[in-house]
């Protein structure tokens, strides 16, 4: 397995990535001691895709929600009453 120093590792990022990613993992070192090693990460699970309308049928949205509390709004920002 090959090991790089931080320098090294910054200047030469994108290219060890796709090292990694062909599945040769590294090493990253500082002063010749071994800190992390980096290797692709395997695909989980497949996460279900949350979609839209899921709760459709259990909640009711009131006709005037759009004008619910109206007065109160605009006195909070200096109608009259």
């Amino acid at each position: 397995m090959q090991s790089v120093n931080i320098h090294e590792a910054k200047t030469q990022l994108s290219r060890l990535i796709e090292q990694a990613v062909a599945g040769e993992p590294f090493v990253i070192a500082k002063a010749g001691k071994p800190l992390v090693k980096v290797s692709r990460l395997e695909p989980g699970p497949d996460v279900p895709a949350r979609r839209l309308g899921f709760m459709a049928g259990q909640i009711a949205v009131p006709d005037d929600f759009d004008r619910m509390d109206s007065s109160g709004i605009e006195l909070l920002f200096g109608g009259e009453e």
